[in-house]
């Protein structure tokens, strides 16, 4: 098993190199670069990306002085400038150099600073990553809570009305996108039209720090019931079915006859030898489930309810092409998504000492 560990962590490194190198050539044919975006401020000709008009960010132009720019809208503008825009933001250097520099400093996880703001790459994380934690968490234990004795539930009596009308329910819940719903659930309990029952924005309230500890409890379980629930509806129906089918598969084999023969109640057999191996597929994906909830999908609940946290970040960030604030998440998301991928192959053998991973290999 240390053999096959050491094997996938070493082929993290070619998969973040190759993921970086793809989005970094994409962005150096990306209009309105943040150099454009200066500009445009300077001279008050609105959003880069409209002045570009789809000619790229290379297109030539001259100043005042008929010097060649490559920056469109650079007209009038000292080169000095330009150049002093150029050094500060790195784009003085050939692009495999300023690439070079960008794994170096990755390596020890030196993200640099943000273009816009006066603050560190990791300082931006650290501000927003509490709003995403409470989302990805939280909807991580709900779904698992309310799925899996769903689905045992579902298996059991697979082929009831409970289990048609349960599953008709859950079904037409994931085909409803999660900012459609998020939407309805505004209008409907959040003083759009109808029931003023929940907050309509953030997680706490703004005399969240006069509150009492339960008062705190309260104001912020009350303020995540509509973002969990329009995150959590398509959660529900993957779990909710998975664990259904994966019991129904086990409940049919051999052995479980065999122990119903032997006299055990359906209790005993249930969750005396059926559970460990028909929950073996539901719990290894945990690690993978948090991740999908902590960072796919958010974006638009963040906004929908005016949650500050990392998707909202990484859009605004790509939007003002703050690079450094993209890269980092990026870079960020996808190690994680390389580590809980080898979490989740180890909770396999954990769960199921059976399943060798480095012996299916050679």
């Amino acid at each position: 098993m240390g053999a096959y560990i050491l094997k996938r962590l070493l082929l993290m490194i070619p998969t973040l190199l190759g993921v970086m190198l793809l989005t970094f050539v994409v962005v150096q044919f990306v209009p309105g670069g943040p150099i454009e975006q200066i500009i445009s401020q300077l001279d008050n000709q609105g959003d880069a990306n409209s002045r570009l008009g789809g000619g790229g960010s290379e297109m030539q132009n001259q100043d005042a002085g008929g010097v060649t720019s490559k920056y469109r809208g650079a007209q009038g503008l000292d080169p000095e400038f330009i150049k002093s825009l150029e050094k500060q933001f790195g784009f003085d250097k050939p692009a495999h150099e300023r690439f070079i520099k960008l794994v170096a400093d990755y390596a020890t996880f030196n993200f640099g600073k943000s273009y816009f703001t006066d603050k560190t790459v990791i300082e931006l994380i650290k501000e927003k990553m509490p709003v995403s934690i409470s989302l990805g968490l939280w909807l991580t234990l709900v779904t698992y809570l309310v799925s899996i004795p769903l689905g045992i539930k579902k298996a059991v009596r697979d082929g009831s009305t409970f289990d048609v009308w349960t599953s008709a329910i859950i079904i037409v819940g994931y085909a409803i996108p999660s900012f459609i719903l998020a939407i309805m659930l505004i209008v409907l309990f959040a003083g759009g039209s109808y029931w003023d029952i929940f907050p309509l924005r953030g997680l706490t309230s703004d005399n969240f720090d006069e509150l009492s500890w339960w008062g705190k409890i309260k104001d912020y379980a009350w303020h995540l019931v509509l973002p969990l629930t329009a995150l959590g509806i398509s959660g529900f129906a993957t779990m909710t079915l998975l664990t259904k089918n994966s019991f129904l598969d086990e409940i049919r084999k051999q052995y479980v006859i065999t122990a119903r023969a032997k006299g055990l109640n359906e209790r005993q057999v249930l969750y005396g030898h059926v559970f460990r191996n028909a929950m073996l597929l539901v719990i290894s994906g945990f690690p993978g489930a948090f991740l999908a909830a902590f960072f796919s999908g958010s974006l638009l609940i963040e906004f929908v309810f005016s949650l500050d946290g990392l998707g909202y970040l990484t859009w605004k960030s790509a939007v003002n092409r703050d690079y450094p604030v993209v890269f980092a998440n990026l870079y960020i998301f996808t190690l994680l998504g390389l580590i809980v991928a080898l979490i989740s192959d180890l909770t396999y053998t954990w769960i199921d000492p059976r399943i060798d991973f480095e012996s299916r290999e050679t």
